[in-house]
């Protein structure tokens, strides 16, 4: 796992180099058939990447996302009205039956379909118009790291040509530099606040909502603690009422117009005692975390995973755990 999450640059500045023409025949395509909304098909990790697409979607392209539930297809055998759409299957081994069968069913309904996968000869990239291999190589860690950030920016590169958002394209080639600045974040003072706790709040909002939910997953398969990811906005609604003195808070902010709204809900949760951390230098009574600022509002995100990717590979062998061989885990989960 330390020596994947070393490679993400790399792996980054791979895909950005050799893929650009494919994204760019990707995008081409997405504006011929010119969609009324798209289609999401994921599961664990592979899903955060969708959920994070589809804020960035939704953001730029103002096109609505919808996550499709596998086992409509696999389990419930329902044809889904999906003519107008385009779909994209994101799986980095590209074999889960489910998922490829979700995506066969979006295909037959009249959908566009796209596999995102580290796989290009798997069952889901032949099962889609149009692969996108995102040239991770091998992942041998449990935990997803490399694949999950390379899958994300190959998504947002597919959103980039097919809006022609040059912006977006330009901090997509800068991105492998901010990438290698995110991975020196030094983030120990998180870990002093999880000793003798087993459970936290990750919050994020927009983008960083689900970036916050993959965070919470990794918490869970390399260090054994129950994380819960909510938006800032959400953990409000109920969830607030369990935190009391100490309890440990991860709020990750990237620099757009959910910032303010993420801090006042730090500063909010940290009058309740609660030990609160946020990725800002924004005046708050929360805690401030280093980290690397981007220059886009959509790739900031990424830089935040990084750096915590890092954080928790160090926490889980500080905890007495090895995030190689987490417990009961396998590289490739295929559910029905």
């Amino acid at each position: 796992m330390h020596a994947e999450i070393a490679s993400i640059p790399d792996v980054v500045a791979r895909l950005l180099d050799e893929s650009s023409g494919i994204l760019r025949k990707a995008g081409g395509l997405l504006r011929e058939k010119d969609p009324t909304f798209l289609a999401s098909i994921a599961r664990g990790s592979s899903d955060h990447v969708a959920t994070y697409l589809k804020y960035a979607t939704e953001l730029t392209a103002g096109v609505a996302v919808a996550s499709l539930g596998p086992s409509i297809a696999s389990i419930y055998g329902v044809q889904l009205k999906l003519a107008n759409a385009a779909a994209i299957a994101i799986s980095q081994s590209g074999k889960s039956p489910d998922i490829v069968t979700m995506a066969e069913l979006a295909r037959e309904s009249g959908a566009l379909t796209f596999a995102i996968s580290n796989s290009p000869d798997s069952p889901l990239a032949q099962t889609c118009d149009f692969p996108i291999d995102i040239l991770a190589g091998p992942e041998k860690s449990v935990a997803a790291t490399k694949t999950f950030v390379a899958s994300a920016v190959a998504g947002l590169g597919l959103l980039a040509h097919w809006t022609n958002d040059t912006e977006l394209l330009s901090a997509l080639d800068q991105l492998p530099r901010c990438l290698a600045d995110a991975l020196t974040c030094d983030w120990s003072p998180l870990a002093e606040a999880l000793e003798g706790r087993d459970s936290l709040f990750v919050l994020g909002r927009g983008p960083s909502f689900a970036i916050a939910s993959e965070t919470a997953l990794k918490f869970k398969e390399t260090s054994s603690l129950h994380a819960e990811a909510y938006s800032a906005a959400e953990v409000l609604h109920g969830p607030v009422a369990i935190v009391g003195e100490r309890f440990p808070v991860l709020a990750l902010t990237a620099r757009d117009q959910a910032e303010k709204s993420i801090i006042e809900t730090c500063d909010r949760i940290a009058a309740q005692g609660a030990a609160v951390f946020v990725t800002s230098t924004e005046r708050t009574a929360a805690r401030s975390l280093p980290f690397v600022a981007t220059p886009h509002r959509l790739t900031d995100p990424l830089a935040l995973l990084v750096s915590f990717y890092g954080f928790v590979e160090a926490l889980s062998r500080h905890r007495g755990f090895n995030p190689d061989q987490p417990p009961h885990l396998r590289k490739v989960t295929e559910t029905l």
